[in-house]
């Protein structure tokens, strides 16, 4: 990633594992890489045993209101380490375990408090567009290319992932992917909603990262309001908001929001 602006005047944070990188920046953006370059980001259990205490570590980081996911060396993620994956299937348990643990992976990173955006570079295959779909929001190079494999390998893809894909893109969509384990490029995937911008790939990571910076001066209740309405089925939604909007009556925000309306000027949320 070397010039890539994601990366410029930001502190590493430890994440245990080789093959993930975390920074936090005074921008308030924070940056997770997948940073396995000579196996095109393959994701290992050990990586994805890490995501969910690096994501809290993230989280916890003062002044943190965005994140972005991408990957390192020009490529998002070719999804799960095959070598592993195919010792992990030789025992029942094993490949029990191993998809417990990609699933809590996945569901740390969509439960992540403030926005994630995947920045997509190359290929975005298997468990790396497992992440990628978990993101909030997606932008895309050009060139890259999504596309979820489990069809070509005879592996069952597990439901969380599935029904997640699904409320994205719509089940015949979702089907579509599913079914073929074909990969689509660019510009159809902004077509099934699977990206939503497309960009020159060498103004991708300024492009996100200005987006992230955006985010990040929005109010933060709002964002979480709608986090937390959109994350379950729509019966619950009402639940679900009800104790934001209820705390939105007594919280600075919307007098903050109201005030900078009237006095022409950003809000400082």
């Amino acid at each position: 990633m070397t010039g890539s602006p994601l990366l410029q005047g930001r502190t590493a944070l430890p994440t245990g594992v080789d093959g993930l990188r975390a920074y936090t920046g005074p921008d308030g953006v924070a940056v997770l890489v997948l940073d396995r370059p000579h196996k095109r980001n393959a994701l290992t259990l050990a990586i994805w045993q890490a995501l969910p205490k690096t994501l809290a570590l993230i989280a916890g980081q003062p002044g943190v209101r965005a994140l972005l996911v991408t990957g390192a060396g020009g490529t998002f993620s070719a999804g799960a380490d095959i070598a592993e994956l195919s010792e992990v299937y030789g025992d029942a348990r094993r490949a029990d375990a191993y998809h417990e643990e990609n699933v809590a992976a996945e569901e740390a990173l969509a439960a992540f408090p403030h926005p994630t955006l995947a920045v997509v570079h190359g290929a975005c295959v298997g468990g790396g567009c497992q992440l990628a779909v978990a993101c909030d929001l997606r932008f895309g190079a050009r060139d890259a290319r999504l596309g979820i494999t489990p069809a070509k390998l005879g592996v069952v893809y597990p439901a969380v992932p599935t029904l997640r894909l699904a409320r994205l893109v719509g089940p015949a969509r979702a089907k579509y992917l599913l079914f073929s384990g074909e990969l689509v490029p660019a510009a159809r995937a902004a077509e099934f909603g699977l990206l939503d911008e497309v960009v020159p790939g060498d103004e991708l990571d300024a492009r996100a990262l200005e987006f992230a910076v955006l985010l990040g001066k929005r109010s933060p209740q709002t964002i979480g309001a709608v986090k937390a309405a959109l994350a379950g089925p729509p019966e619950e939604a009402a639940a679900a908001i009800e104790p934001w909007a209820r705390r939105s009556r007594e919280a600075p925000d919307v007098r903050e929001g109201l005030a900078a309306f009237l006095e022409r000027r950003e809000a400082r949320f």
